[in-house]
């Protein structure tokens, strides 16, 4: 894994604070635990934003209201409360910050990492405009799936990156059907997680106490075939985690392992709200609990599918993680 080399002509700001500072490699492991709980986080927020209907309680963006930046007494609790989750925004984004400044600061810093932490940067930039669309459009179903998607695409960044930092040189050797398996369960879950976008957009809970438009599919239709795509996801990591019995990959075991446990809890949680009448509650548990899921998927992956970071990891040089990042933040993330 290359570090950034120096460079003769001007420095950049980034570069000129290198020269005069450097941070532990524990600061950027604080920094990246911090923006996976923050990411985290963020989407627990949108879930209690959604089921109390308080979507359009700030009825404005980037402001809540034409007058105010802040809640008034006539946006109420709605308005506080989607006022509270966009502040939220601004914590997430300083956690990003300090990855970025953690990762730059360090006395070898990596490309990979680097790269992964700007590339948080911009993904929460682009759910910060989804969000703002959202508002725009009167909680188009849509646009918010779109809106909680694109969270989870910077869960996924931030566990790549926070994993990344803790990643020994030397990996566990996994059976190659354990490979493919990895690869299928992450695109199951990423089917399980679309579906689940499906239910919540043309279910009760439309985000706001309104009438906001809704998804025009059959609830009932979408929520068997979301549960069937589960059951599929849990055949494959019952799979999986057989075929790590009796190996040497005690991670990768460990990991299935936890990831089995959380999908029977969310499976678990998604059963009884269905049956429940969808109690708000259980909404805002069952949708935290699937942004975990994806964290355990995305760990699952990584110990499964993804080649550890000495020379049986590289790609062309390259480390198969930074390879897989692209360079489309690669530019900004040398400077």
């Amino acid at each position: 894994m290359s570090g950034i080399p120096p460079r003769s002509r001007m420095c950049t700001p980034f570069q000129a604070l290198a020269l005069r500072f450097s941070l532990s490699p524990r600061a950027l492991r604080w920094a990246t635990s911090s923006a996976l709980a923050m990411s985290t986080l963020i989407v627990l927020g949108g879930a209690v934003v959604r089921v109390t209907g308080s979507g359009l309680g700030c009825p404005e963006w980037p402001a809540c209201t034409t007058e105010s930046v802040a809640p008034t007494a006539e946006t109420g609790l709605h308005g506080t409360i989607e006022f509270v989750n966009r502040l939220l925004t601004w914590v997430l984004s300083a956690s990003v910050g300090w990855v970025i400044l953690s990762a730059r600061l360090q006395e070898a810093p990596q490309r990979a990492v680097l790269r992964s932490a700007w590339l948080q940067f911009w993904i929460v930039v682009l759910n910060a405009v989804l969000g703002g669309v959202t508002v725009w459009m009167n909680l188009n179903p849509y646009i918010v799936a779109a809106h909680f998607l694109a969270a989870l695409l910077l869960l996924t960044a931030a566990t790549v990156t926070w994993e990344w930092v803790r990643a020994g040189e030397d990996g566990e050797p996994v059976p190659p059907r354990a490979c493919t398996l990895g690869r299928w369960l992450m695109l199951v879950s990423a089917v399980v997680v679309v579906l689940g976008t499906l239910v919540t957009g043309s279910g009760p809970h439309a985000g706001d106490s309104s009438e906001v438009p809704r998804m025009p599919l059959n609830w009932t239709g979408v929520t068997v075939v979301h549960g069937l795509a589960a059951a599929l996801l849990l055949v494959l990591s019952l799979l999986l985690f057989r075929t790590l019995q009796g190996g040497g990959a005690r991670t990768a075991r460990r990991r299935v392992g936890f990831f089995v446990a959380a999908l029977l809890t969310q499976v678990a949680f998604g059963i009884v709200q269905s049956v429940t009448g969808l109690p708000a509650g259980l909404v805002i548990v069952h949708v935290f609990g699937a942004a975990l899921m994806w964290v355990g998927a995305v760990r699952v992956v990584l110990a499964v599918a993804v080649p550890p970071r000495g020379a049986a990891g590289a790609v062309g040089g390259r480390p198969i993680l930074d390879a897989g990042l692209g360079s489309a933040a690669g530019s900004i993330a040398e400077k």
